[in-house]
């Protein structure tokens, strides 16, 4: 099988924690960051950020890092899933044969698991690869090429909830051993729990 983009979602407005997430600080990085430190040492080459609410921290953030970052106007009112399509629009003129979406306020997600993943996409050649801990599924997940399309050309109202479930058929899950595919950063609470000492 051949290679893998990133689409690292870090557009959205951190109403809930109450300053940009992606930028806060994650032991020597910043949690976005860390994010994109993680894939890139799981072997993912191409990363594309998907930036939105806090556009020029995240940039700030991620100078110096090879990476490609392209902007989601719609971020306000098109939910997780126009940021989506905004990433695999900006992979689909590369030679990736799927996609890994990531959360970029996912610091706590391991190098293991993603691996794991892709291990996973390159064994079974599966359309969908989700993570599963404990019967629950999580984050990151793997959308091979042959349904970007379909992704792309979903609707306003429609959700990747939605596209899962009409394609729960084709999802392989990858049973994995510790919870950050479930865990992200929503509030401040959250951040000073979980934050490395």
């Amino acid at each position: 099988m051949g290679e893998v983009a990133a689409v690292v979602l870090a557009a959205g407005a951190s109403r809930r924690m109450g300053v940009p997430k992606m930028t806060l600080p994650w032991g020597e990085r910043t949690v976005i960051s860390q994010v994109v430190s993680v894939v890139r040492s799981a072997g993912v080459e191409e990363i594309i950020v998907v930036t939105g609410g806090a556009a020029a921290s995240v940039r700030d953030a991620l100078a110096g890092e090879a990476v490609k970052l392209v902007n989601n106007d719609h971020f306000g009112v098109g939910e997780m899933l126009s940021s989506v399509q905004k990433g695999l629009e900006a992979a689909i003129h590369g030679q990736s044969e799927a996609a890994l979406i990531v959360l970029g306020d996912q610091p706590q997600i391991q190098v293991d698991v993603v691996g794991q993943l892709l291990d996973g996409w390159r064994k079974t050649g599966a359309e969908l690869v989700i993570p599963s801990y404990q019967m629950r599924r999580g984050h990151p997940w793997l959308l091979a090429r042959s349904l970007w399309q379909e992704v792309m050309l979903l609707q306003t109202g429609e959700t990747l909830r939605d596209f899962l479930n009409q394609h729960k058929e084709k999802i392989i899950y990858q049973a994995v051993e510790n919870d950050s595919i479930l865990q992200d950063l929503d509030t401040p609470e959250a951040y000073h729990t979980q934050r490395p000492k």
